[in-house]
């Protein structure tokens, strides 16, 4: 079971949809600070799409590992609030995760499993025993992560749940062919590089191409290893194959999307 260093200072990383214009994120950081001021707070990102759980889902799962063990990762992207959705808290190797069950944390978990996992059903930890039905990112979610990161034990924030029965986003997994890999485009950065679900591992030492939208696209280390304006296949910094141009926008360019099929080819 996870323990938390007794010296360690709290922590709270927060993800959101919210953007930059409203007060919602400032909002939900003023609830953490009335509970414990000396809580430290990052934010990841609040600029993910409106709604778009893939992406959160993506994000977090590839900033997680950089914090130290213990933080609590509070991520709110959630077009089920006030609905049914189960409001959550999951212990893991890393720290703890608090948000909807909605399957935003199924990409960390899928890399580091839950070792348990509660319903946020303990008034006691909420802003308000009536929270609104449109804001339990401050309501619900930032009291308990600051509750949690202030060392309350994590099993009283609720009744205790399978962690098997966490919703799971299904973005479908690659698969290895007599070629190379199929798989599909995850994630799309604010560059317009398209993220796949394909590790790097696949292409170490190898030479290959990607198929994707009829064309054949080279694989190669760097951006700068093709000409300005062309499209390029790399390995980005967060470990999975993406397609780019060079100081360009691939996804406005080559109309590509979520989900759309790729193919790694190993020569």
């Amino acid at each position: 079971m996870f323990k938390k260093q007794i010296d360690q200072q709290p922590l709270i990383t927060l993800l959101s949809d919210f953007g930059d214009r409203d007060v919602y994120v400032g909002i939900m950081k003023g609830v953490i600070a009335q509970i414990n001021p000396r809580v430290t707070i990052v934010d990841l990102t609040h600029q993910i799409p409106p709604q778009n759980i893939a992406a959160a889902r993506f994000s977090l799962m590839n900033a997680y590992a950089y914090f130290p063990v213990g933080t609590v990762h509070l991520a709110v992207v959630d077009p089920g609030v006030g609905s049914k959705r189960r409001a959550i808290a999951v212990e893991f190797a890393q720290g703890f995760l608090v948000g909807p069950d909605n399957g935003i944390f199924s990409g960390v978990l899928s890399q580091s499993p839950a070792i348990a996992a509660v319903e946020l059903t303990n008034l006691n930890y909420w802003r308000t025993p009536q929270p609104s039905k449109t804001f339990h990112g401050r309501d619900i979610f930032a009291p308990v992560g600051a509750n949690l990161a202030s060392g309350v034990p994590f099993k009283q924030l609720g009744q205790e749940i399978d962690p098997a029965s966490l919703v799971k986003l299904d973005i479908g997994n690659c698969k290895q062919t007599t070629t190379g890999v199929v798989g599909c485009i995850q994630y799309i950065d604010h560059f317009g590089n398209l993220v796949s679900n394909i590790p790097g591992s696949y292409v170490q030492g190898r030479t290959w191409y990607v198929e994707a939208a009829g064309l054949t696209i080279l694989g190669c280390e760097t951006y700068s290893d093709v000409k300005l304006g062309e499209i390029i296949a790399l390995v980005g910094s967060h470990g999975w194959i993406e397609i780019a141009i060079n100081s360009g926008n691939a996804h406005s360019q080559l109309q590509l999307d979520c989900q759309e099929t790729l193919q790694v080819v190993l020569t």
